[in-house]
């Protein structure tokens, strides 16, 4: 597939709100681990290549194991993951899919068991974020491959 578009390059300025999002998602008291494993999540949920390649790589250089990554599709059949993550992957899902405009009660009461209220808007932010940075993904069509681990690292 051919890029459109560089937008790491064409929109540093519209980029600029994005990359605010990443930095205070930084310093979040969600988990980076966890962040990244939701952002990997989204992103195969939005079929976008490039967040794919970039989250992957990045989660395995950071020590995540393959296997859980290779099984993340089918989370809810496996015991690799934990009561937080499952809640966190839940509410991930939900936001993304939304299923009659809702996210269900039962959805949000089990991510208020795992999560502090403000655990619960830092992860549905870090949520919102992703999803916004696939469909520009998707929309100009970065080259996916080319990611390096770290190379969009966020100073925090």
């Amino acid at each position: 597939m051919e890029q459109r578009i560089n937008f790491f390059e064409k929109g540093q300025g519209a980029m600029k709100s994005m990359y605010s999002l990443g930095a205070y998602l930084a310093k979040s008291p969600v988990e980076q681990p966890l962040l990244n494993l939701i952002y990997f999540r989204v992103s195969q949920i939005n079929g976008c290549g490039y967040c794919l390649d970039m989250h992957s790589k990045d989660l395995l250089a950071k020590g995540e194991t393959g296997q859980r990554l290779f099984v993340l599709n089918a989370w809810r059949d496996t015991p690799l993951f934990s009561a937080r993550e499952r809640a966190a992957l839940a509410w991930a899902e939900a936001l993304t899919k939304l299923q009659n405009n809702e996210v269900s009660d039962e959805v949000y009461n089990e991510a208020l068991q795992q999560f502090s209220e403000e655990e619960l808007i830092d992860l549905t932010l870090a949520v919102n974020t992703i999803n916004s940075y696939n469909r520009i993904n998707i929309a100009f069509r970065p080259l996916v491959g080319t990611y390096q681990p770290g190379m969009h690292a966020v100073q925090a």
